[in-house]
Protein backbone atom coordinates (compact mmCIF):
# COMPACT_ATOMS: atom_id res chain seq x y z
CA UNK A 1 0.00 0.00 0.00
CA UNK A 2 1.63 3.15 -1.40
CA UNK A 3 1.93 6.23 1.27
CA UNK A 4 0.70 9.58 1.06
CA UNK A 5 3.57 12.43 0.40
CA UNK A 6 3.78 14.52 3.20
CA UNK A 7 2.26 17.99 2.18
CA UNK A 8 4.92 20.56 1.99
CA UNK A 9 5.63 22.53 4.47
CA UNK A 10 5.94 26.51 3.68
CA UNK A 11 8.91 28.38 4.37
CA UNK A 12 8.93 30.58 7.18
CA UNK A 13 12.67 31.77 6.15
CA UNK A 14 14.44 31.60 3.11
CA UNK A 15 17.93 29.72 3.27
CA UNK A 16 20.89 29.04 0.88
CA UNK A 17 19.10 25.61 -0.74
CA UNK A 18 15.92 27.83 -1.00
CA UNK A 19 17.53 30.79 -2.58
CA UNK A 20 18.68 28.00 -4.74
CA UNK A 21 15.59 26.88 -5.93
CA UNK A 22 14.16 30.36 -6.88
CA UNK A 23 16.83 30.88 -9.15
CA UNK A 24 16.30 27.43 -10.92
CA UNK A 25 12.57 28.24 -10.58
CA UNK A 26 13.36 31.79 -12.23
CA UNK A 27 15.21 30.17 -15.05
CA UNK A 28 13.54 27.50 -15.83
CA UNK A 29 10.42 29.70 -15.65
CA UNK A 30 11.94 31.89 -18.15
CA UNK A 31 12.92 29.58 -20.15
CA UNK A 32 9.41 28.87 -20.99
CA UNK A 33 7.95 31.67 -21.55
CA UNK A 34 10.65 33.59 -23.08
CA UNK A 35 9.77 33.60 -26.51
CA UNK A 36 6.27 35.09 -25.34
CA UNK A 37 8.24 37.75 -23.70
CA UNK A 38 10.23 38.46 -26.24
CA UNK A 39 6.91 38.59 -28.96
CA UNK A 40 5.41 41.13 -26.14
CA UNK A 41 8.56 43.81 -26.54
CA UNK A 42 7.57 46.92 -27.71
CA UNK A 43 8.80 49.57 -25.51
CA UNK A 44 11.99 51.31 -25.28
CA UNK A 45 12.86 49.10 -28.51
CA UNK A 46 10.50 46.65 -30.60
CA UNK A 47 13.70 44.58 -31.08
CA UNK A 48 12.30 41.12 -29.45
CA UNK A 49 14.54 40.01 -27.10
CA UNK A 50 13.68 40.95 -23.77
CA UNK A 51 12.24 37.36 -23.01
CA UNK A 52 15.85 36.04 -23.92
CA UNK A 53 17.65 39.11 -22.19
CA UNK A 54 16.01 38.44 -19.30
CA UNK A 55 16.84 34.47 -19.11
CA UNK A 56 20.49 34.66 -19.75
CA UNK A 57 20.75 37.33 -16.72
CA UNK A 58 18.90 34.70 -14.78
CA UNK A 59 20.93 32.15 -16.26
CA UNK A 60 23.86 34.04 -14.99
CA UNK A 61 22.84 34.36 -11.48
CA UNK A 62 21.68 30.64 -11.37
CA UNK A 63 25.67 29.63 -12.21
CA UNK A 64 26.83 31.87 -10.03
CA UNK A 65 24.85 30.20 -7.51
CA UNK A 66 25.29 26.71 -8.63
CA UNK A 67 29.15 27.67 -8.40
CA UNK A 68 29.16 29.06 -4.66
CA UNK A 69 27.74 25.30 -3.92
CA UNK A 70 30.11 23.97 -5.86
CA UNK A 71 32.93 25.20 -4.45
CA UNK A 72 31.56 24.73 -0.25
CA UNK A 73 30.99 22.04 2.21
CA UNK A 74 28.30 20.84 2.92
CA UNK A 75 26.10 24.07 1.93
CA UNK A 76 27.17 27.99 1.87
CA UNK A 77 25.42 30.34 4.12
CA UNK A 78 21.84 32.61 2.69
CA UNK A 79 24.04 35.53 2.65
CA UNK A 80 27.18 34.24 0.41
CA UNK A 81 24.17 32.92 -1.75
CA UNK A 82 22.13 35.96 -2.70
CA UNK A 83 25.35 37.85 -2.90
CA UNK A 84 26.17 35.08 -5.21
CA UNK A 85 22.89 35.58 -6.77
CA UNK A 86 22.92 39.44 -7.32
CA UNK A 87 26.79 39.29 -8.30
CA UNK A 88 26.19 36.84 -10.94
CA UNK A 89 23.38 38.51 -12.57
CA UNK A 90 25.22 42.13 -12.59
CA UNK A 91 28.10 40.37 -14.42
CA UNK A 92 25.79 38.84 -17.15
CA UNK A 93 22.85 40.93 -17.03
CA UNK A 94 21.58 42.03 -21.19
CA UNK A 95 19.43 44.28 -22.08
CA UNK A 96 17.61 47.10 -21.03
CA UNK A 97 15.30 45.24 -18.47
CA UNK A 98 18.08 41.94 -17.51
CA UNK A 99 20.30 45.38 -16.51
CA UNK A 100 17.72 46.53 -14.29
CA UNK A 101 17.09 42.87 -13.08
CA UNK A 102 20.44 42.95 -12.01
CA UNK A 103 19.63 46.38 -9.75
CA UNK A 104 16.64 44.76 -8.26
CA UNK A 105 18.64 41.51 -7.19
CA UNK A 106 21.70 43.75 -5.77
CA UNK A 107 18.52 45.55 -3.44
CA UNK A 108 17.43 42.74 -2.54
CA UNK A 109 20.79 41.09 -1.85
CA UNK A 110 22.01 43.83 0.50
CA UNK A 111 18.82 43.43 2.91
CA UNK A 112 18.64 39.54 2.68
CA UNK A 113 21.99 39.13 3.65
CA UNK A 114 21.09 40.31 7.33
CA UNK A 115 18.02 38.16 7.19
CA UNK A 116 15.11 36.39 5.47
CA UNK A 117 12.29 36.44 6.94
CA UNK A 118 8.68 37.92 5.93
CA UNK A 119 9.89 41.11 7.11
CA UNK A 120 12.99 41.49 5.68
CA UNK A 121 11.83 40.37 2.27
CA UNK A 122 9.54 43.39 2.32
CA UNK A 123 12.37 45.41 2.79
CA UNK A 124 14.25 43.98 -0.01
CA UNK A 125 12.03 44.81 -1.98
CA UNK A 126 11.31 48.05 -1.19
CA UNK A 127 15.52 48.62 -1.61
CA UNK A 128 15.04 46.81 -4.59
CA UNK A 129 12.85 48.79 -6.21
CA UNK A 130 14.54 52.05 -4.87
CA UNK A 131 18.07 50.83 -6.78
CA UNK A 132 16.28 50.12 -9.76
CA UNK A 133 14.89 53.35 -10.06
CA UNK A 134 18.50 55.14 -9.08
CA UNK A 135 20.14 53.15 -11.76
CA UNK A 136 18.12 54.59 -14.41
CA UNK A 137 18.76 57.71 -16.14
CA UNK A 138 14.79 58.59 -16.76
CA UNK A 139 12.75 56.01 -15.10
CA UNK A 140 9.18 55.76 -16.92
CA UNK A 141 5.93 54.44 -15.80
CA UNK A 142 4.39 51.29 -17.16
CA UNK A 143 7.67 49.69 -16.86
CA UNK A 144 9.70 46.82 -14.85
CA UNK A 145 10.02 49.74 -12.65
CA UNK A 146 6.57 50.19 -12.43
CA UNK A 147 5.82 46.54 -11.63
CA UNK A 148 8.77 46.52 -9.38
CA UNK A 149 7.40 49.21 -6.91
CA UNK A 150 4.24 47.97 -7.13
CA UNK A 151 5.48 44.59 -5.53
CA UNK A 152 7.26 46.73 -3.03
CA UNK A 153 4.43 48.38 -2.34
CA UNK A 154 1.70 45.88 -1.74
CA UNK A 155 4.20 44.13 0.76
CA UNK A 156 5.38 47.36 2.50
CA UNK A 157 3.63 46.07 5.96
CA UNK A 158 5.04 42.83 6.53
CA UNK A 159 4.36 39.87 7.95
CA UNK A 160 4.93 36.54 7.27
CA UNK A 161 7.37 34.88 4.13
CA UNK A 162 4.46 33.28 2.88
CA UNK A 163 1.69 36.22 2.76
CA UNK A 164 4.59 39.07 1.70
CA UNK A 165 5.48 36.76 -1.18
CA UNK A 166 2.36 36.40 -2.38
CA UNK A 167 0.78 40.32 -1.71
CA UNK A 168 4.48 40.90 -4.14
CA UNK A 169 3.11 38.54 -6.66
CA UNK A 170 -0.27 39.79 -6.35
CA UNK A 171 0.84 43.87 -6.37
CA UNK A 172 3.35 43.21 -9.35
CA UNK A 173 0.82 40.88 -11.53
CA UNK A 174 -2.23 44.45 -10.94
CA UNK A 175 0.67 46.69 -11.72
CA UNK A 176 1.41 44.91 -15.04
CA UNK A 177 -1.69 44.36 -16.09
CA UNK A 178 -2.05 48.10 -16.27
CA UNK A 179 0.91 49.46 -17.45
CA UNK A 180 -0.61 48.82 -20.95
CA UNK A 181 -2.27 51.60 -20.29
CA UNK A 182 0.77 53.85 -19.14
CA UNK A 183 2.37 53.67 -21.94
CA UNK A 184 1.03 54.80 -25.64
CA UNK A 185 3.20 52.13 -27.58
CA UNK A 186 1.75 49.46 -25.61
CA UNK A 187 -1.55 50.41 -25.81
CA UNK A 188 -1.25 50.61 -29.19
CA UNK A 189 0.36 47.08 -29.82
CA UNK A 190 -2.06 46.09 -27.58
CA UNK A 191 0.34 44.04 -24.95
CA UNK A 192 1.68 44.66 -21.45
CA UNK A 193 5.19 45.87 -20.79
CA UNK A 194 7.57 42.98 -21.76
CA UNK A 195 10.39 43.78 -19.07
CA UNK A 196 7.42 44.06 -16.50
CA UNK A 197 6.18 40.84 -17.69
CA UNK A 198 9.46 39.25 -16.94
CA UNK A 199 9.53 40.06 -13.06
CA UNK A 200 5.99 39.00 -13.25
CA UNK A 201 7.66 35.77 -13.79
CA UNK A 202 10.25 36.07 -10.97
CA UNK A 203 8.26 36.85 -8.54
CA UNK A 204 6.10 33.69 -9.34
CA UNK A 205 9.33 31.52 -9.08
CA UNK A 206 9.67 33.24 -5.47
CA UNK A 207 6.23 32.37 -4.60
CA UNK A 208 6.47 28.75 -6.28
CA UNK A 209 9.63 28.70 -4.02
CA UNK A 210 8.10 29.24 -0.24
CA UNK A 211 4.53 28.13 -1.12
CA UNK A 212 4.87 25.06 -3.33
CA UNK A 213 2.26 25.82 -5.25
CA UNK A 214 2.31 27.16 -8.93
CA UNK A 215 1.51 30.74 -9.12
CA UNK A 216 -1.39 32.30 -11.60
CA UNK A 217 -0.10 32.96 -14.66
CA UNK A 218 0.35 36.58 -15.83
CA UNK A 219 -1.69 38.32 -18.01
CA UNK A 220 0.42 39.46 -21.67
CA UNK A 221 -2.36 41.47 -23.62
CA UNK A 222 -4.52 43.89 -22.26
CA UNK A 223 -6.34 45.54 -25.07
CA UNK A 224 -7.57 45.38 -28.90
CA UNK A 225 -4.64 46.62 -30.35
CA UNK A 226 -4.72 49.85 -32.87
CA UNK A 227 -4.79 49.24 -36.54
CA UNK A 228 -0.82 49.17 -38.20
CA UNK A 229 -1.69 52.40 -40.34
CA UNK A 230 -2.46 54.28 -36.66
CA UNK A 231 1.06 52.78 -34.66
CA UNK A 232 3.39 54.58 -36.17
CA UNK A 233 6.79 53.56 -35.89
CA UNK A 234 9.12 54.87 -33.00
CA UNK A 235 12.29 56.75 -33.88
CA UNK A 236 15.25 55.99 -31.69
CA UNK A 237 19.28 55.42 -31.38
CA UNK A 238 20.53 52.97 -33.61
CA UNK A 239 22.85 50.62 -31.18
CA UNK A 240 22.74 49.08 -28.08
CA UNK A 241 25.76 49.02 -25.89
CA UNK A 242 26.45 47.34 -22.95
CA UNK A 243 29.48 46.90 -21.22
CA UNK A 244 31.07 45.84 -17.66
CA UNK A 245 33.65 48.49 -16.14
CA UNK A 246 35.99 48.66 -13.71
CA UNK A 247 35.88 52.09 -11.90
CA UNK A 248 35.24 54.34 -8.69
CA UNK A 249 32.63 55.95 -7.83
CA UNK A 250 33.34 59.64 -8.86
CA UNK A 251 34.39 58.40 -12.49
CA UNK A 252 30.51 56.76 -12.72
CA UNK A 253 28.84 59.75 -12.43
CA UNK A 254 30.70 61.78 -14.99
CA UNK A 255 30.39 59.12 -16.89
CA UNK A 256 26.25 58.78 -16.36
CA UNK A 257 26.23 62.49 -17.12
CA UNK A 258 28.42 62.16 -20.54
CA UNK A 259 26.48 59.35 -21.81
CA UNK A 260 22.89 60.75 -21.21
CA UNK A 261 24.10 63.97 -23.29
CA UNK A 262 24.99 61.00 -25.69
CA UNK A 263 21.86 58.46 -25.83
CA UNK A 264 18.55 56.94 -23.93
CA UNK A 265 17.39 54.32 -22.12
CA UNK A 266 20.63 54.89 -19.60
CA UNK A 267 20.78 52.06 -16.85
CA UNK A 268 23.98 51.93 -15.07
CA UNK A 269 24.29 49.39 -12.08
CA UNK A 270 26.62 47.66 -9.80
CA UNK A 271 28.81 49.48 -7.38
CA UNK A 272 32.29 48.60 -5.40
CA UNK A 273 34.12 49.26 -8.06
CA UNK A 274 32.43 46.89 -11.00
CA UNK A 275 29.41 48.46 -12.61
CA UNK A 276 27.27 47.11 -15.74
CA UNK A 277 26.65 50.16 -18.09
CA UNK A 278 23.57 49.80 -20.81
CA UNK A 279 22.70 52.77 -23.28
CA UNK A 280 20.93 53.35 -26.39
CA UNK A 281 23.01 55.78 -28.80
CA UNK A 282 23.37 56.46 -32.50
CA UNK A 283 27.10 56.77 -31.97
CA UNK A 284 28.87 53.56 -30.48
CA UNK A 285 32.15 54.45 -30.62
CA UNK A 286 31.70 57.68 -28.31
CA UNK A 287 29.57 55.48 -25.38
CA UNK A 288 32.73 52.99 -25.12
CA UNK A 289 35.18 55.93 -25.48
CA UNK A 290 33.42 57.43 -22.63
CA UNK A 291 33.96 54.20 -20.71
CA UNK A 292 37.31 53.70 -21.65
CA UNK A 293 37.90 57.27 -19.71
CA UNK A 294 36.06 56.60 -17.09
CA UNK A 295 37.84 53.60 -16.21
CA UNK A 296 38.61 49.82 -17.89
CA UNK A 297 35.41 48.56 -20.21
CA UNK A 298 34.95 44.93 -20.87
CA UNK A 299 32.45 42.39 -22.11
CA UNK A 300 31.74 44.90 -24.61
CA UNK A 301 28.66 44.29 -26.69
CA UNK A 302 27.29 46.77 -29.54
CA UNK A 303 24.25 45.51 -31.03
CA UNK A 304 22.36 47.15 -34.29
CA UNK A 305 18.93 48.16 -33.41
CA UNK A 306 17.68 47.84 -37.62
CA UNK A 307 18.51 44.21 -37.98
CA UNK A 308 16.64 42.83 -35.25
CA UNK A 309 14.02 45.20 -35.53
CA UNK A 310 12.87 44.17 -38.76
CA UNK A 311 13.26 40.57 -38.25
CA UNK A 312 10.92 41.11 -35.30
CA UNK A 313 8.69 43.14 -36.97
CA UNK A 314 8.59 41.30 -40.30
CA UNK A 315 7.99 37.97 -38.55
CA UNK A 316 7.31 38.06 -34.95
CA UNK A 317 9.82 35.29 -34.54
CA UNK A 318 13.50 34.30 -34.84
CA UNK A 319 15.39 35.87 -38.15
CA UNK A 320 16.20 33.15 -40.67
CA UNK A 321 20.24 34.03 -40.59
CA UNK A 322 22.32 36.77 -38.67
CA UNK A 323 26.03 36.91 -38.51
CA UNK A 324 27.70 36.77 -35.54
CA UNK A 325 31.80 38.55 -36.23
CA UNK A 326 34.50 38.62 -32.83
CA UNK A 327 36.35 42.49 -33.64
CA UNK A 328 38.99 44.45 -32.12
CA UNK A 329 37.91 48.21 -31.47
CA UNK A 330 34.69 49.72 -31.60
CA UNK A 331 35.03 51.21 -34.81
CA UNK A 332 35.11 47.83 -36.50
CA UNK A 333 32.03 46.51 -34.07
CA UNK A 334 30.04 49.60 -35.53
CA UNK A 335 30.77 48.73 -39.19
CA UNK A 336 29.90 44.92 -39.20
CA UNK A 337 26.66 46.11 -37.07
CA UNK A 338 25.82 48.62 -39.91
CA UNK A 339 26.31 45.34 -41.96
CA UNK A 340 23.80 43.53 -39.66
CA UNK A 341 26.11 41.64 -37.94
CA UNK A 342 26.24 41.04 -33.78
CA UNK A 343 29.76 41.92 -32.71
CA UNK A 344 32.08 40.62 -29.65
CA UNK A 345 34.80 43.26 -28.57
CA UNK A 346 38.10 41.70 -28.01
CA UNK A 347 39.97 44.02 -26.01
CA UNK A 348 44.26 43.88 -26.34
CA UNK A 349 45.36 40.90 -24.24
CA UNK A 350 41.76 39.46 -23.73
CA UNK A 351 39.77 36.57 -25.53
CA UNK A 352 36.00 36.68 -25.32
CA UNK A 353 34.73 33.39 -23.69
CA UNK A 354 32.95 30.71 -24.88
CA UNK A 355 29.90 31.85 -23.05
CA UNK A 356 30.11 35.36 -24.42
CA UNK A 357 30.06 33.65 -27.96
CA UNK A 358 27.57 31.57 -27.18
CA UNK A 359 25.60 34.46 -25.63
CA UNK A 360 26.09 36.47 -29.09
CA UNK A 361 24.70 33.68 -30.93
CA UNK A 362 21.40 33.65 -29.10
CA UNK A 363 21.30 37.38 -29.22
CA UNK A 364 21.28 37.47 -32.82
CA UNK A 365 17.57 35.77 -32.64
CA UNK A 366 18.34 33.62 -35.86
CA UNK A 367 17.73 30.10 -36.82
CA UNK A 368 21.05 30.18 -38.86
CA UNK A 369 24.06 31.40 -37.42
CA UNK A 370 27.17 32.48 -39.17
CA UNK A 371 29.85 32.54 -36.91
CA UNK A 372 33.13 35.06 -37.49
CA UNK A 373 35.61 34.30 -34.78
CA UNK A 374 38.47 36.19 -36.65
CA UNK A 375 41.57 34.90 -34.92
CA UNK A 376 43.11 31.78 -34.89
CA UNK A 377 43.56 31.14 -31.09
CA UNK A 378 39.68 31.65 -30.54
CA UNK A 379 38.86 28.72 -33.26
CA UNK A 380 38.27 26.03 -30.63
CA UNK A 381 36.10 28.80 -28.29
CA UNK A 382 34.08 29.32 -31.24
CA UNK A 383 33.74 25.90 -31.92
CA UNK A 384 32.28 24.96 -28.67
CA UNK A 385 30.35 27.69 -28.50
CA UNK A 386 28.65 26.57 -32.09
CA UNK A 387 27.88 23.33 -30.88
CA UNK A 388 26.40 24.30 -27.77
CA UNK A 389 24.42 26.59 -30.18
CA UNK A 390 23.78 23.82 -32.18
CA UNK A 391 22.47 21.44 -28.85
CA UNK A 392 19.83 24.59 -28.70
CA UNK A 393 18.20 24.28 -32.02
CA UNK A 394 20.28 26.56 -33.77
CA UNK A 395 22.16 26.12 -36.95
CA UNK A 396 25.74 27.32 -37.08
CA UNK A 397 28.45 27.75 -38.90
CA UNK A 398 32.27 27.98 -37.65
CA UNK A 399 33.69 30.20 -40.82
CA UNK A 400 37.50 30.02 -39.34
CA UNK A 401 38.54 33.60 -40.15
CA UNK A 402 41.72 33.95 -38.74
CA UNK A 403 42.16 37.65 -38.84
CA UNK A 404 39.03 40.94 -38.92
CA UNK A 405 40.05 42.31 -42.64
CA UNK A 406 38.99 38.51 -43.18
CA UNK A 407 36.26 38.55 -41.19
CA UNK A 408 35.22 42.05 -43.16
CA UNK A 409 35.68 40.05 -46.62
CA UNK A 410 33.14 37.37 -45.68
CA UNK A 411 30.90 40.17 -44.57
CA UNK A 412 31.18 41.83 -47.38
CA UNK A 413 29.96 38.39 -49.56
CA UNK A 414 26.94 38.00 -47.00
CA UNK A 415 23.80 37.46 -48.84
CA UNK A 416 20.85 36.37 -46.24
CA UNK A 417 18.32 35.28 -48.80
CA UNK A 418 20.79 32.81 -50.29
CA UNK A 419 20.57 29.37 -49.16
CA UNK A 420 22.40 28.48 -46.33
CA UNK A 421 25.08 26.49 -47.39
CA UNK A 422 25.60 29.03 -50.61
CA UNK A 423 26.02 31.85 -48.36
CA UNK A 424 28.92 29.87 -45.90
CA UNK A 425 30.48 28.74 -49.35
CA UNK A 426 30.36 32.14 -50.75
CA UNK A 427 31.48 33.79 -47.14
CA UNK A 428 34.11 30.95 -46.46
CA UNK A 429 35.76 31.56 -50.24
CA UNK A 430 36.14 35.60 -49.58
CA UNK A 431 37.80 34.66 -46.37
CA UNK A 432 40.25 32.09 -47.58
CA UNK A 433 41.07 34.39 -50.45
CA UNK A 434 42.27 37.33 -48.20
CA UNK A 435 45.72 37.44 -47.09
CA UNK A 436 46.18 39.26 -44.05
CA UNK A 437 49.33 40.99 -41.80
CA UNK A 438 49.05 43.44 -38.76
CA UNK A 439 51.59 45.46 -37.63
CA UNK A 440 52.35 45.43 -33.90
CA UNK A 441 55.16 47.13 -31.71
CA UNK A 442 57.45 44.68 -30.03
CA UNK A 443 57.10 44.59 -25.77
CA UNK A 444 60.02 42.92 -24.91
CA UNK A 445 63.34 41.44 -26.96
CA UNK A 446 62.67 38.20 -28.12
CA UNK A 447 63.33 35.54 -31.32
CA UNK A 448 61.01 35.65 -33.92
CA UNK A 449 60.89 34.00 -37.35
CA UNK A 450 63.01 37.21 -38.87
CA UNK A 451 65.68 37.40 -36.45
CA UNK A 452 65.67 38.72 -32.70
CA UNK A 453 63.23 42.02 -31.94
CA UNK A 454 64.25 44.70 -28.68
CA UNK A 455 61.54 46.13 -27.10
CA UNK A 456 60.15 48.92 -28.96
CA UNK A 457 60.63 48.10 -32.49
CA UNK A 458 57.93 47.69 -35.28
CA UNK A 459 56.83 44.16 -36.15
CA UNK A 460 55.58 42.86 -39.40
CA UNK A 461 53.32 39.90 -39.25
CA UNK A 462 52.23 38.21 -42.70
CA UNK A 463 49.60 35.09 -41.42
CA UNK A 464 50.72 35.21 -38.08
CA UNK A 465 54.19 34.85 -38.02
CA UNK A 466 56.69 37.70 -37.97
CA UNK A 467 57.67 38.53 -41.42
CA UNK A 468 59.69 42.23 -40.92
CA UNK A 469 61.19 43.88 -38.54
CA UNK A 470 61.47 47.82 -38.67
CA UNK A 471 61.92 50.63 -36.50
CA UNK A 472 59.55 53.13 -38.69
CA UNK A 473 55.93 51.95 -38.60
CA UNK A 474 55.37 53.75 -42.08
CA UNK A 475 58.40 51.66 -43.53
CA UNK A 476 57.49 48.57 -42.32
CA UNK A 477 53.85 48.96 -43.01
CA UNK A 478 55.02 49.33 -47.01
CA UNK A 479 57.60 46.53 -46.52
CA UNK A 480 54.77 44.25 -46.14
CA UNK A 481 52.55 45.54 -48.05
CA UNK A 482 55.55 44.80 -51.13
CA UNK A 483 55.74 41.49 -49.68
CA UNK A 484 52.05 40.71 -49.90
CA UNK A 485 51.35 41.82 -53.16
CA UNK A 486 54.55 40.28 -54.78
CA UNK A 487 51.97 37.62 -55.10
CA UNK A 488 49.52 38.94 -56.58
CA UNK A 489 46.02 41.31 -55.85
CA UNK A 490 43.08 43.24 -56.52
CA UNK A 491 42.21 45.14 -52.99
CA UNK A 492 44.12 46.22 -50.00
CA UNK A 493 42.09 46.69 -47.22
CA UNK A 494 43.64 48.97 -44.45
CA UNK A 495 42.33 49.18 -40.66
CA UNK A 496 43.68 51.20 -38.86
CA UNK A 497 43.60 52.14 -34.74
CA UNK A 498 42.99 55.68 -33.44
CA UNK A 499 45.97 55.69 -32.27
CA UNK A 500 48.09 55.21 -35.51
CA UNK A 501 49.56 58.13 -36.93
CA UNK A 502 47.11 59.96 -38.86
CA UNK A 503 49.52 60.09 -42.02
CA UNK A 504 49.66 56.55 -42.55
CA UNK A 505 46.57 55.54 -44.17
CA UNK A 506 46.91 58.17 -46.68
CA UNK A 507 50.91 57.42 -47.19
CA UNK A 508 50.21 53.83 -47.86
CA UNK A 509 47.17 54.20 -49.97
CA UNK A 510 49.36 56.50 -52.35
CA UNK A 511 52.48 53.77 -52.32
CA UNK A 512 49.64 51.28 -53.66
CA UNK A 513 48.21 53.61 -56.68
CA UNK A 514 52.05 54.65 -57.38
CA UNK A 515 53.27 50.81 -57.40
CA UNK A 516 50.25 49.00 -58.47
CA UNK A 517 48.01 50.21 -60.69
CA UNK A 518 45.64 47.89 -60.74
CA UNK A 519 44.58 47.30 -57.33
CA UNK A 520 42.05 49.38 -55.10
CA UNK A 521 42.61 50.50 -51.41
CA UNK A 522 39.60 50.99 -48.52
CA UNK A 523 40.32 52.39 -45.75
CA UNK A 524 38.56 51.30 -42.54
CA UNK A 525 38.61 53.13 -38.99
CA UNK A 526 39.06 50.60 -36.20
CA UNK A 527 38.68 52.66 -33.27
CA UNK A 528 40.22 52.22 -29.70
CA UNK A 529 41.51 48.79 -28.66
CA UNK A 530 42.76 47.47 -32.17
CA UNK A 531 46.11 46.89 -33.30
CA UNK A 532 48.34 49.81 -35.14
CA UNK A 533 47.38 48.28 -38.21
CA UNK A 534 45.83 45.46 -40.17
CA UNK A 535 46.28 45.01 -43.39
CA UNK A 536 44.21 42.68 -46.20
CA UNK A 537 45.10 41.83 -49.58
CA UNK A 538 42.07 40.12 -51.92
Amino acid sequence: MSRALPPFEELVELDAEAVRSWCARSLDALGREREEIDAINVYPVADGDTGTNLYLTAEAAHQAVEAVFAASAPTPDTAETVRAMAHGALLGARGNSGTILSQLLRGMAGVLADGCDGDHLARALGEAASAARRAVAHPVEGTILTVASAAAGACAAGGGLVDVARNAHDGARTALAATSGQLDVLERAGVVDAGGRGLVTVLGALLETVTGQAPPPAVTTRVTPAPPEDCPAEDGPAYEVIYLLEAGDEAVELLRSRLDALGESLVVVGGDGLWNVHVHVDDAGAAVEAGVEAGRPHRIRITHFAAASAAASARGERAQRAVVAVVPGEGLAGLCAEAGATTVRTLPGEQPAGDELLDAIRRAHAREVVLLPNDTDLRQTAAAAAERARAEGIRVALIPTRAAVQGIAALAVHEPDRRFDEDVVAMTAAAGATRYAELAVAERQSFTSAGVCQAGDILGLIEGDVAVIGTDLADTARTVLDRMLSAGGELVTLVVADDTPPGLAPDLEAHVRRGYLAVDTTTYHAGTGAPPLLIGVE
